[in-house]
């Protein structure tokens, strides 16, 4: 296991690069877990003056972990997001995110985040975050996607690289045994008056 500076562990196996390109390609079998399960530990910066975790850091851990889960998979960032050097076809910007959150957390806590994704529709998905530390559950949050043609600010099918991983992410091809997350709830609505 090795440890990164941004508090995110990875697991790297003897002669395996941080990427690695055959998996999820067709024919091979891997274990959901690999890429939904994930770990990493609040760091001093993710906190504020009363020591605990900033509200807007749980956001950033789902974005990150998403990230990560994505180049667990094989998924290279490339593929997905803009650098200096590509520009995918399509962009996928949040349209939605909430969070609830449970329990205060401090410096050095670890974290486990399980991730569990669901296409919504041809050009939408979101991912379902549940943070546990030392058994307990800390938070939840969500994420909701949209991919758009950049230059054009309309809807489009997902990337053929995100539908293979929510694929090989949904809960029939899963053996991990974690508990589902549930969507947060919305807050009560008032009557019309």
């Amino acid at each position: 296991m090795v440890r990164r500076r941004d508090g995110w562990r990875k697991v790297v196996q003897p002669g395996e690069g941080a990427i690695n390109p055959e998996v999820g390609e067709p024919g091979t079998r891997q274990d959901p877990a690999d890429w939904l399960e994930l770990r990493r530990m609040v760091r001093f910066g993710d906190t504020d003056a009363a020591g605990v975790m900033q509200f807007h850091q749980l956001l950033r851990w789902c974005h990150e972990a998403w990230e990560e889960s994505l180049e667990r998979f094989g998924i290279a960032a490339a593929e997905i997001f803009p650098t200096p050097a590509t520009t995918p076809a399509r962009a996928l910007p949040v349209v939605h995110c909430d969070a609830d959150y449970r329990r205060p957390l401090v410096c050095g806590a670890p974290l486990r985040i399980r991730l569990e994704p669901q296409r919504l529709e041809a050009s939408s998905f979101e991912v379902a975050f549940r943070f546990t530390s030392e058994g307990r559950e800390v938070a939840r949050a969500r994420l909701r996607h949209v991919a758009i043609d950049p230059t054009v600010r309309q809807r489009q099918a997902l990337p053929e690289a995100v539908e293979r991983w929510l694929a090989a992410s949904a809960p029939a091809a899963s053996s991990a045994s974690a508990a589902p997350v549930e969507p947060a709830t919305p807050p009560a609505e008032s009557a019309p008056g």
